[in-house]
């Protein structure tokens, strides 16, 4: 034979294959322990332990066709142990209270009790185990004591007692095993289970909150390259020179879109991806810069300021500025030509409270319906996850006012309390 198929021959032939293979077909292994069983109690009825007086003797007595034939009835019926456990437990039992009674030298059968008795100790909870346990001990021990050629307390008598005691320790000792194993496979499970919905959750935030930014990047510079793109087209023939201004204009809010979008969506990159860009992702420090976008764009802002000198949290900066911008391209888009805005950020205690105001007169909706876009339930969302409020209602007089109130601590997860 070659060294492979000799190698082949030991993996086919490994015990680990036959461990395996009995855990698939349960009844071949029954029917291999009760064979085991058989054979055992068959030697076992071949031995006299009081057969000389230097001990057990084999061979000095055999077993009649009566006690072969239970023998083979209380094993035969472990195979069917896994089915019927507490009728082979009877079953086993019985045919050994027939062999302790009627035969003045009885056979070993109760080693097929033992078996049975495991098994149902194996399969039920610990009260029923110790029932069953104590009576099955209590019974057989009485018998042989009563009935067999031996006296009382002879070793045989305590034997019996003790086997069935064993078998009934080892079935619960197996039994707890098994529930201890099945618990930590359970909780293992649980544990993964909570991994992937934590993940899930995750990554559903985490889409949300780009999908914001993306939102409020393209709204503002978007609406930013309109208007400038139409006051090129007006003044191209008239006066070049402010037109070529409006087209610089342009080119500067396309170029400030293209990096945001480049380092928002690098956050999506993998670990193998080329490096994203470093730049820090905006906040009230270029407050100044966003306002002379949309001065540039034609819209008249002015900033009143009193948030000191600390510096807030990077969701809260983000947020603020996110929500200065989306309300400023709100009021460009829809508060008309002639509209002015105010916006100020002022720190009141654990609070940040940023606020935005025009007086423009809308041809159509006002610029907080819902129905004119997302901008405005993308700054709630801001708002609540951060546990703020946000207000945004038209003013008395004309003209509206968005006003937002960030505490400068976040809390995640806390009730939004908006008000529309």
């Amino acid at each position: 034979m070659t060294p492979t198929g000799s190698a082949a021959a030991v993996g086919v032939l490994s015990p680990r294959r036959f461990v395996d293979w009995f855990r698939t077909h349960p009844l071949a292994f029954d029917a291999t322990l009760a064979f085991g069983v058989l054979v055992c109690m068959i030697a076992g009825s071949f031995t006299d332990p009081h057969g000389s007086l230097n001990g057990p003797t084999f061979g000095d007595r055999a077993p009649d066709a009566y006690s072969v034939l239970l023998m083979v009835a209380g094993a035969v019926a472990l195979v069917l142990r896994r089915r019927e456990p507490f009728a082979v437990l009877c079953f086993t039992a019985a045919v050994t209270l027939v062999e302790l009674v009627d035969d003045n030298r009885p056979a070993p059968l109760s080693m097929s009790v033992v078996v049975a008795l495991c098994t149902v100790a194996a399969r039920t909870d610990r009260p029923t185990t110790w029932r069953v346990g104590l009576a099955t001990m209590t019974v057989l021990t009485a018998a042989a004591m009563v009935f067999g050629p031996t006296p009382w307390y002879a070793q045989e008598n305590l034997g019996v007692f003790a086997w069935t005691g064993m078998a009934a320790a080892a079935g619960d000792a197996v039994r707890s095993r098994r529930a201890f194993v099945d618990a930590i496979r359970e909780r293992a499970e649980r544990a993964e289970r909570t991994r992937e919905e934590e993940a899930g959750r995750r990554v559903a935030e985490e889409r949300l909150r780009i999908a914001r930014d993306l939102h409020d990047v393209v709204a503002h510079h978007i609406a930013l390259v309109n208007v400038q793109a139409g006051v090129a087209a007006h003044l191209m023939e008239k006066r070049p020179d402010q037109a070529r201004e409006a087209l610089a204009h342009v080119r500067e809010a396309g170029r400030s879109a293209l990096d945001e979008l480049r380092a928002t969506v690098g956050l999506l990159r993998q670990s193998g991806d080329p490096e994203a860009p470093t730049e820090p992702a905006p906040g009230l420090a270029v407050l100044d810069g966003l306002l002379d976008s949309f001065r540039k764009a034609g819209l008249p802002v002015a900033l009143a300021r009193a948030d000191g000198d600390g510096p807030l949290p990077a969701a809260v900066d983000l947020a603020a500025y996110r929500i200065v911008q989306e309300a400023l391209t709100n009021v460009r888009k829809h508060a008309g030509p002639d509209a002015r805005a105010e916006v100020s950020v002022v720190r009141v205690g654990r609070t940040v409270e940023i606020t935005v105001l025009d007086d423009g007169t809308p041809p159509a909706a006002p610029a907080g319906d819902p129905a004119g876009g997302h901008g405005l339930l993308g700054m709630r969302e801001r708002v609540g996850a951060l546990g703020g409020t946000l207000t945004a209602a038209p003013r008395y007089g004309g003209g509206f006012r968005v006003q937002a109130i960030l505490p400068v601590v976040p809390r995640t997860g806390g009730d939004e309390g908006e008000d529309a």
